[in-house]
């Protein structure tokens, strides 16, 4: 058994770099698990614990779908927070609206779906995790903090294939290793 998940690897840039640094920083004295920024990668979908022999089939699926796409530039810009205002579990980094990444996305379920796996109950909103919230000692303070970056532009990224990877999960934070990956 493998822990999957189907992503497009997100390779950060200074200005994304600093602003990250400076948002983990203005947050030092709260509980966030951050993510490596050499870890950032926007998911497209969640396997979870997969036999190995599923392999083959979900990579025909993501060739065949990412056959239908050809490379794209995402624009990443905004943050914002998963989980309710009084209860937020995740800072994030927003995807500007993009109809190749919709189309692509639909293709990956559409095939997926064919060899047996179902589609996410809940709708994909792309986003780039960048802290998991364990406990927050000052939630006007975080508040004001994450809002200040609600809406400021990040940078572009170049999307040219998808990777499969495994998720290797450590003490020290997970490992991700590609399993393989699919040229738009």
């Amino acid at each position: 058994m493998k822990r999957l998940f189907a992503a497009i690897k997100i390779h950060p840039s200074a200005s994304y770099i600093s602003l990250f640094n400076e948002i983990s920083s203005s947050l030092h004295h709260e509980r966030i698990k951050w993510v490596e920024p050499s870890n950032t990668h926007l998911t497209l979908k969640f396997f979870g614990e997969t036999d190995e022999t599923k392999i083959p089939a979900i990579r025909q699926s993501i060739e065949t779908a990412v056959a239908q796409s050809k490379p794209f530039t995402l624009k990443i810009a905004n943050t914002g927070i998963f989980g309710s205002r009084y209860d937020p579990k995740v800072i994030w980094f927003g995807i500007e609206q993009n109809s190749e990444l919709e189309n692509l996305v639909l293709n990956i379920f559409t095939e997926l779906a064919k060899c047996g796996w179902e589609q996410d109950r809940q709708n994909f909103v792309p986003h780039l995790t960048i802290g998991r919230i364990k406990g927050l000692k000052d939630k006007p303070l975080f508040q004001k903090i994450v809002g200040k970056y609600n809406t400021i532009e990040i940078q572009e990224e170049n999307v040219t294939k998808i990777i499969l990877y495994e998720s290797i999960l450590r003490r020290e934070g997970p490992l991700y290793v590609e399993v393989f990956s699919a040229v738009l």
